[in-house]
């Protein structure tokens, strides 16, 4: 099969490659996956360089998010369970390796395609849209009428908190640094819309609060906390999901306790392991919210990046931080399935 296989580390994703591999032989307990779509996220550029912190061993293949159709189910499972899906069924999930034809991994990995959605549509799901949920749901306790202020609100993830929030009754106060991204953010939602890049943004913020009391949750996958508290209301709850600033703050916790704000942190990918019931719960919640019709796909839609060949030129753009939302390859393969 054809994948973008590391066998060394590079200095950027141009100097990726396509070679032909043997196909995955899955264990007794794990699912052969046909690849339809997979997502990119700014941890591959890391991986790629050597960079990340969970580096596989060389050689390995790139890719972390996928789409497709099961191939094969897995012959035995722990406790004689019987396996959820099924040869022909629409999944998508999580596994090293998605920038390839195929994949084999272990069933807690994967979910089912929501109904109407694409390959291309569910690729760039697994990550973004609980770490959002679990985020303004499960830690910060959303409730109507809160004032939520997103930042990076164009991103992956910041699409799916908008989302997340405006179906909680939330009023939403995105940002963004370009006027196109603040244009995406309120296509998906947002009440207002700000450009970080203005000195006085938490000013602005203020602003929009009812008698500039400032916010009642911040989500914060930048690395903004610092400058937020400036706008964030007393009993506020800041939450932190990451630092795609590229450092990470230091806070004075005097700030903490004399405006009574609580910083609350989200590692959704530790749920698996230190929380389960809750990661089943918030899919659940996720499920629901599309059905009604209230969280669509965040994936980039002003490029097309077709085939793997294409892979490069999709990571150059969400290095360059040209893009919004999920970036999103198609992976075209000899099947009518729909992507």
């Amino acid at each position: 099969m054809r994948s973008l296989q590391v066998k060394q580390y590079v200095k950027g994703p141009d100097e990726l490659s396509i070679a032909s591999v043997p196909e995955p032989s899955p264990q007794p307990d794990q699912y052969l996956i046909q690849i339809h779509a997979a997502a990119t996220n700014f941890f591959d550029l890391l991986q790629i360089r050597g960079k990340y912190q969970h580096q596989p061993p060389l050689p390995w293949i790139a890719g972390a998010e996928f789409a497709g159709v099961v191939l094969q189910a897995p012959s035995e499972l722990p406790g004689n369970r019987t396996p959820k899906f099924k040869a022909g069924d629409r999944v998508f999930g999580s596994g090293q390796g998605a920038f390839a034809d195929q994949i084999a991994v272990n069933e807690e990995r994967l979910l089912s395609v929501p109904e109407q959605w694409s390959f291309f549509e569910a690729a760039g799901l697994f990550v973004t849209a609980p770490t959002s949920y679990g985020a303004l749901v499960h830690r910060a306790g959303i409730i109507a009428g809160d004032y939520v202020l997103i930042h990076a609100a164009a991103g992956g993830v910041g699409l799916a908190a908008v989302q997340v929030a405006k179906a909680f009754g939330a009023k939403v106060i995105a940002t963004a640094g370009t006027k196109h991204k603040l244009d995406i953010a309120r296509k998906y939602g947002a009440d207002y819309a700000i450009d970080y890049r203005q000195k006085d943004w938490p000013d602005q913020v203020r602003g929009l609060t009812p008698d500039g009391r400032g916010v009642d949750i911040v989500y914060d996958s930048v690395g903004l906390l610092a400058l937020s508290m400036k706008c964030t209301a007393w009993n506020g709850r800041l939450l932190v999901v990451g630092f795609a600033g590229g450092e990470i703050e230091k806070l004075a916790v005097n700030r903490i306790l004399l405006k009574n704000v609580s910083v609350i942190g989200i590692h959704w990918g530790m749920y698996s392991t230190m929380e389960p019931t809750t990661v089943d719960t918030v899919w659940r919640g996720i499920y629901d919210l599309i059905a009604k019709g209230q969280f669509k796909s965040t994936c980039f839609t002003d490029r097309d990046f077709i085939g793997l060949e294409s892979v490069d030129a999709a990571l150059k753009a969400l290095g360059a931080r040209e893009t919004w939302g999920k970036v999103v390859v198609k992976i075209p393969q000899d099947t009518r399935s729909k992507v």
